[in-house]
């Protein structure tokens, strides 16, 4: 079950551009520093398929905005999600991509793309970037990592 936590908007933190970031709860990396820790426990926040309506019409509000580059999933993990979830940031990513297909999709996820098999790299393969990699504390170096927190983390482009 996807829950969400929180809609951020206007958001240049997290993603090229002035953005909506929607924060999902629940990591099971729990990596050392992460400076997200307040997402990690997966009981928390709106359960996505009770809220839905009042959910997009948070990210409608903001997506429609010209000035709006896209929508960045962050968390948590997006990727940390059981099956049900998973299915239910599809379905998010799907109506994005039906009412805002110029918007971009950026994910980040503390998994690399090369891991990822079946649901999960079905998320990834539907957004635009892919910010991926556990934060590393002792890599931290944000002066040189734009969008990231360590250096061993990559921005993959997979799509546009």
């Amino acid at each position: 079950m996807l829950r969400i936590l929180d809609i951020t908007a206007p958001d240049i933190n997290n993603g090229n551009g002035i953005r909506v970031t929607l924060w999902v709860s629940g990591c099971t990396h729990c990596c050392k520093g992460c400076h997200n820790q307040w997402t990690w426990k997966f009981n928390q926040g709106r359960i996505f398929n009770e809220n839905k309506a009042d959910i997009a019409e948070e990210l409608d509000d903001w997506l429609r905005r010209d000035y709006v580059q896209g929508l960045t999933l962050s968390g948590g993990d997006p990727l940390c999600q059981d099956n049900e979830g998973l299915n239910e940031l599809i379905e998010l990513i799907l109506w994005v991509r039906k009412m805002y297909p110029e918007k971009d999709i950026w994910l980040y996820t503390g998994y690399y793309y090369k891991d990822l098999d079946g649901l999960k790299k079905t998320v990834a393969d539907m957004c635009d970037v892919v910010v991926e990699g556990p934060y590393e504390e002792d890599k931290r170096d944000i002066a040189h990592t734009p969008f990231r927190g360590s250096t061993n983390q990559n921005i993959l482009f997979l799509n546009k």
